[in-house]
């Protein structure tokens, strides 16, 4: 058996997925000298260069693609390992890796903290990114769980709705259409609009809907932030769409209204999932079951 140590694979992964040694040193919060070292030491392990430089970033070399495919692999069957133990041991004790989209930080702390109070001795670490990173977190076994819309693609999850997510769009409130009544999506033709990035879920949900009316998105700025969205549109930049469970307090306030459009809102769901053939913990069963039987009455009531 080769000599090298579970740390040197999890750092291996997150180059991998950074494709940068310091964007990696900064995810792991350890120095980029550090990362390198263990990078280094795998290497010497197996006798191969696993990375190349390509530019200000890192590649991999073919031994190194074979390597990080049987490392993901790999990280799958120890947290198999942790959650068999951990049903051994029948506690309520455990960690759960959740990962979340953007869109859900509005109220997943709140459900973490009614949780936290219900399991105490239950660590969670959370971490946020949009659809499509979340996705390639969960198909690396980054996370034991997501809460996410629905999960499509290659990756086979076991996904369950455990609360609505009404989408709908939003303008400032003295914009031209803000006060018509039964607008058609024609109606939107000319209108600008400030939209999440690509591989947001709000994103897609919106090319969908509007390549179904078939009606040209004019967009004017591409954001990553729905906070920053938020400020947009009530600064008049243009019309955006968004779930709206993250501007409940805006439109109540009167800082941001909502369009009366035939078809909207659009009502999703919100998801809880993994992959099919991931064996939760007692923990990340203990959470899956806490958002089915209490995530919407608590969300109703927050957001």
């Amino acid at each position: 058996m080769r000599n090298y140590t579970l740390k040197q694979l999890q750092t291996f992964i997150e180059v991998a997925k950074e494709k940068s040694v310091s964007k990696a040193a900064a995810r792991l919060f350890v120095t980029q000298p550090a990362v390198s070292m263990q990078i280094r030491q795998l290497e010497d392990a197996f006798g191969l260069q696993l990375i190349e430089p390509e530019g200000r970033n890192i590649r991999l070399t073919g031994p190194g693609q074979e390597f990080l495919t049987h490392a993901i692999i790999a990280m799958g069957h120890l947290k198999d390992l942790e959650a068999s133990m951990a049903e051994q041991a029948g506690s309520r004790k455990g960690r759960i890796d959740l990962g979340i989209v953007s869109t859900v930080k509005y109220f997943v702390p709140m459900l973490l903290v009614r949780f936290k109070k219900l399991f105490p001795g239950i660590e969670v670490t959370l971490k946020i990114d949009n659809r499509e990173n979340i996705l390639a977190m969960l198909a690396r076994n980054e996370v034991d769980l997501v809460v996410m819309g629905r999960p499509r693609g290659a990756l086979e999850c076991e996904a369950t709705p455990f609360a609505t997510n009404p989408l709908g769009l939003v303008c400032a409130p003295d914009h031209p259409l803000s006060r018509r009544k039964r607008l058609t999506f024609e109606a939107l033709k000319d209108c600008d609009f400030v939209v999440r990035e690509v591989g947001s879920g709000t994103r897609a949900a919106m090319e969908r809907l509007f390549a179904q009316h078939e009606v040209a998105i004019h967009v004017v700025m591409e954001m990553p932030s729905n906070e920053t969205i938020k400020q947009a549109v009530m600064a008049g930049m243009g019309m955006s769409f968004i779930s709206l469970r993250t501007v409940r307090r805006e439109l109540a306030s009167g800082h941001m209204a909502l369009l009366d459009i035939k078809g909207l809102p659009l009502v999703g769901h919100w998801y809880v999932a993994h992959q099919v053939q991931r064996k939760l913990s007692p923990a990340a069963k203990s959470f899956k079951a806490f958002l089915i039987e209490q995530g919407e009455p608590l969300i109703e009531s927050w957001a």
